[in-house]
């Protein structure tokens, strides 16, 4: 299984944000609590629907739209 098709787009969930298939856990949200020190144990841990896969996938999503992030710096 892609990661591509454990994270979805679906204008009827979470209107249309990133989530895991399946969930109504988008993809923010799983970064958000990497991002406040949670483990992966601790999120398989608190939402069982999970799948360590499921977090690579969340990962992989957040890289790829950061790669294809464009930035202009401006001249202070």
């Amino acid at each position: 299984m892609t990661d591509d098709a454990r994270i979805i787009l679906d204008p009827a969930v979470l209107a249309g944000k990133p989530v895991v298939r399946g969930t109504r856990l988008s993809v923010e949200f799983i970064i958000g609590l990497m991002a406040d020190g949670w483990s992966e144990a601790d999120i398989l841990r608190n939402y069982p629907a999970l799948e360590r896969e499921d977090i690579a996938a969340c990962l992989a999503y957040a890289r790829d739209a950061l790669r294809s992030e464009k930035i202009f710096p401006s001249a202070a």
